[in-house]
């Protein structure tokens, strides 16, 4: 009975081990995927300032409002688009668990 005990403590510990690789290798993965969006994130910052400054230089009196308002836009729908990415991450991480 004991041997049989053991051995189910053994399978316990392997079934955390191999869940605590999984979640290691997730995290990884997941760390990669912030610093490549970290790292696009300043390239897309550094292009929206060059833009609005070329912009400023060409004209200086038109209005920006519109161009103001589709960059917000495309940020929203940028930030929909994330969410709907790690959604479906979720979902594909509890349908992998299960």
């Amino acid at each position: 009975q004991s041997e049989k005990q053991l051995q189910d403590l053994v399978k316990q510990q392997d079934n955390k081990i191999t869940q605590l690789i999984d979640h290691s290798a997730e995290v990884k993965r997941l760390e990669a995927d912030v610093s490549q969006l970290k790292r696009l994130l300043k390239h897309a910052e550094t292009e929206s300032k060059t833009l609005w400054q070329e912009l400023r230089l060409q004209e200086p009196k038109v209005d920006t409002t519109p161009v103001q308002e589709r960059i917000l836009l495309r940020q929203q729908v940028d930030k929909l688009r994330q969410l709907m990415l790690d959604k479906d991450d979720e979902k594909w991480r509890i349908s992998k668990k299960y």
